[in-house]
């Protein structure tokens, strides 16, 4: 998930910033990416969409919606709490009851993958409880894993260098995501 060290309004006037996807495109993505999920589990009554607060929850809100839009699958949505930068020295949190997850589809949303280290790591916690299928989706597929974890679900898949970053802004007056 990318952090977010600046504004929107700042990013849009910084001169080494592009917008990559604007409102009507993030929109367009989600509900692409609904319908996958849909066909991908449309035999199931639930499904579970998980991910790390704040932008990457976001998005899963957004998708849920979607999903009970087009569907009559029950979304379930859980909160992870993990510090992005030192997944492994603090305690991940995961916000389910027991065995909440067991034998349920679950899929894994972030807004950006990037190196795949966060995924990786919660991917550890979940696997404990049991789920019956773990995918994971992301709106912005930089493709330089170095985890072996692959999108299941990409709304955007862009090429960047190790030193671009990119930024997802989900945010009630600014819905965008910008290369910089």
């Amino acid at each position: 998930m990318a952090a977010l060290t600046t504004t929107a309004s700042q990013l849009m006037t910084h001169p080494h910033t592009n917008l990559i996807l604007d409102k009507g495109q993030i929109f367009q993505k989600i509900k692409r990416m609904a319908f996958e999920m849909y066909e991908h589990n449309f035999e199931e009554q639930e499904l579970v969409l998980s991910s790390i607060h704040d932008n990457g929850y976001t998005l899963a809100q957004m998708l849920a919606k979607e999903l009970e839009s087009i569907s009559l699958l029950k979304v379930k949505l859980l909160r992870i709490t993990l510090k992005e930068n030192e997944p492994v020295q603090q305690l991940l949190e995961l916000d389910l009851e027991e065995n909440s997850i067991a034998g349920k589809n679950l899929v894994l949303v972030d807004d950006v993958l990037n190196t795949g280290k966060t995924l990786a790591y919660t991917l550890n916690a979940f696997l404990q409880h049991n789920p019956k299928k773990v995918e994971i989706a992301t709106l912005v597929n930089r493709h330089h894993t170095l985890y072996p974890v692959t999108a299941t679900y990409t709304g955007y898949s862009l090429a960047t260098t190790l030193r671009e970053h990119v930024t997802v802004v989900l945010e009630e007056n600014e819905v965008a995501a910008y290369l910089h």
